[in-house]
């Protein structure tokens, strides 16, 4: 099995978790100083924050590792559900995973089985050629 059928979906998941074992606050602990800006207010990066941009980036690189086919992007799909299981376990069963944080990483993990799925199709589809014409 390659790195390219494993799903960066883990990659929040497990940054999320390390940092709940630290005991970091994800809501309220800065990652660097707040920064002022033009219109005078203050800018926070908290580390929910972050990881919601990593979320982010790493969904992005999952919707592209989609439009591929062959063996690794159905081992990538099929992990990806398992991903999202995990996400939904640990949501509803740990108290610290209760954040509006964990939601969207989860809801991002979800769109990547989503999209993963109905990509995959519409590219296998659209490889074999069934349905020619039909748009």
């Amino acid at each position: 099995m390659s790195l390219a059928a494993l799903p960066l979906t883990i990659i929040p998941f497990i940054l999320y978790n390390l940092l709940m074992i630290l005991g970091v606050d994800l809501k309220g602990s800065m990652v660097g100083e707040g920064i002022t800006m033009m219109s005078g207010g203050t800018w926070i990066f908290t580390w929910g924050d972050l990881l919601l941009l990593i979320g982010m980036v790493v969904l992005f690189i999952e919707i592209v590792k989609a439009t591929y086919t062959g063996t690794a992007s159905m081992i990538d799909h099929g992990l990806s559900m398992v991903v999202f299981i995990a996400f939904l376990v640990e949501f509803l069963l740990v108290s610290q995973a209760s954040s509006s944080t964990f939601f969207l990483l989860m809801m991002a993990a979800l769109i990547d089985v989503i999209a993963g799925f109905t990509i995959g199709i519409r590219v296998a589809k659209r490889d074999i050629g069934f349905g020619a014409g039909d748009h």
